[in-house]
């Protein structure tokens, strides 16, 4: 049994479909890709921001230990004692014993007495100053000598410039059996970043 077959609708009868007209025929050359994309792209614009933050930055640290000591310096200093004496606690200490007259405060106040020895607090911890600031005082009235210098900085570096270990040694100073009295140094000695400090002689 013999197929009939039908020429297609459009196509010329008695030979094969015409192919579509190519791009050299419409005078289009086919090598122009970059005319291409360029009439593609026509009127976008780019973006204003090209990089985009993945996440948003952390919030800054929080010194959570120095918020700490400053709430321990605010405490200790109304809950503590100073002990039988005059303290004077502002940019400038001083402090005498009962007993201790006037004028030897002043004279220290000066300077005019010979700096024997001296303790430097910078750096360390309160626990850590309180040990060594004991240890130190010990063996200064063991050995004898009358006037020493203890440095405990003016608390530029702390947060909120409050100084940290100066209101604390002061209130350590003024407990102690063997001081008599003690005063911010001149500022050729560290002015108020530090305080002379008489002892009692050996008994």
């Amino acid at each position: 049994m013999s197929r009939k077959f039908q020429t297609p609708v459009g196509a010329p009868r008695g030979g094969p479909p015409s192919s579509p007209p190519s791009a050299e025929a419409e005078g289009a050359p086919l090598h122009d890709d970059v005319l291409a994309l360029r009439e593609a792209l026509a009127g976008v614009r780019p973006l204003e921001v090209d990089t985009v933050p993945l996440r948003p930055p952390p919030p800054p640290p929080i010194p959570q230990q120095a918020r700490r000591d400053e709430q321990e310096v605010l405490r200790e200093m109304v809950l503590q004692d100073p002990g039988a004496g005059e303290l004077e606690m502002g940019d400038e200490l001083m402090f005498r014993r009962d007993g201790v007259q006037h004028a030897l405060l002043r004279k220290l106040r000066r300077g005019q007495f010979a700096v024997q020895a001296h303790l430097d607090l910078h750096g360390l911890t309160s626990a850590e100053a309180r040990l060594r600031l004991a240890g130190f005082l010990q063996q200064c009235v063991g050995t004898g000598l009358r006037c020493v210098r203890i440095v405990h900085g003016k608390g530029n570096s702390s947060p909120g410039k409050l100084p940290v270990l100066k209101p604390r040694v002061a209130h350590w100073l003024a407990q102690r059996d063997e001081v008599l009295a003690y005063a911010s140094a001149r500022p050729v000695d560290g002015g108020t970043g530090a305080v002379y400090v008489l002892l009692r002689a050996p008994r």
